[in-house]
């Protein structure tokens, strides 16, 4: 059996990447709070909702939202 080796510096280039992935993904939770968006996960093939106040949902909040915009037209 062969074994790839990375590099070392292959490592350090991946963990910096994925550090500045981490610190992306959070700033945007953040401001998707501020702003009163959910976000959304999906958790073991199921959608979740988080809403700004933190609270987990499984339905879509923005499907209201939607919902009643179209039956305005």
């Amino acid at each position: 059996m062969c074994k790839d080796e990375l590099s070392l510096e292959t490592h350090k280039w991946a963990r910096e990447m994925l550090r500045i992935g981490n610190r992306a993904v959070k700033k945007a939770q953040e401001e998707n709070r501020k702003k009163g968006i959910p976000n959304v996960y999906d958790i073991n093939g199921h959608l979740y909702y988080e809403l700004p106040n933190g609270e987990l949902t499984k339905e879509d909040p923005l499907s209201k939202e939607t919902d009643s915009e179209e039956e305005k037209c």
